[in-house]
């Protein structure tokens, strides 16, 4: 058994993110899953352009905390776009002992509460 590396835990992130994304009938124009490249996802949905950075948040910090210097960044970046900014955080917790880290098949508690425009 080892913990998941900081990339697979995005991959997690991503997945979950990308699931809801494509549920709401979002269509992806790109994705992005190297880890610091931001926007992660730019989609479209109802002919608006929408850039999406997803953040894989381990316990105990919050998952809906965001940085706000890169967001702003992001946020300039969608505007000269016609773009809408979103930063989607999403918590992924070792079960059995919450400080532990995320184990690789092993199970693990996803909190995340949606996408949030900056």
């Amino acid at each position: 058994m080892r913990a998941l590396t900081e990339q697979e835990l995005h991959n997690l992130a991503m997945n979950t993110v990308g699931k809801e994304l494509e549920e709401d009938g979002y269509e992806f124009m790109a994705v992005n899953s190297t880890l610091k490249k931001n926007p992660q996802f730019v989609c479209l949905k109802e002919g608006k352009l929408h850039f999406i950075v997803v953040r894989a948040v381990s316990y105990p910090n919050d998952p809906t905390r965001f940085d706000i210097n890169l967001m702003g960044t992001i946020k300039e970046h969608a505007q000269k776009h016609n773009a809408r900014a979103y930063y989607a955080g999403v918590g992924l917790i070792n079960p059995v002992d919450y400080n532990a880290p995320v184990q690789l098949n092993e199970e693990y508690i996803v909190r995340y509460e949606g996408l949030v425009e900056v």
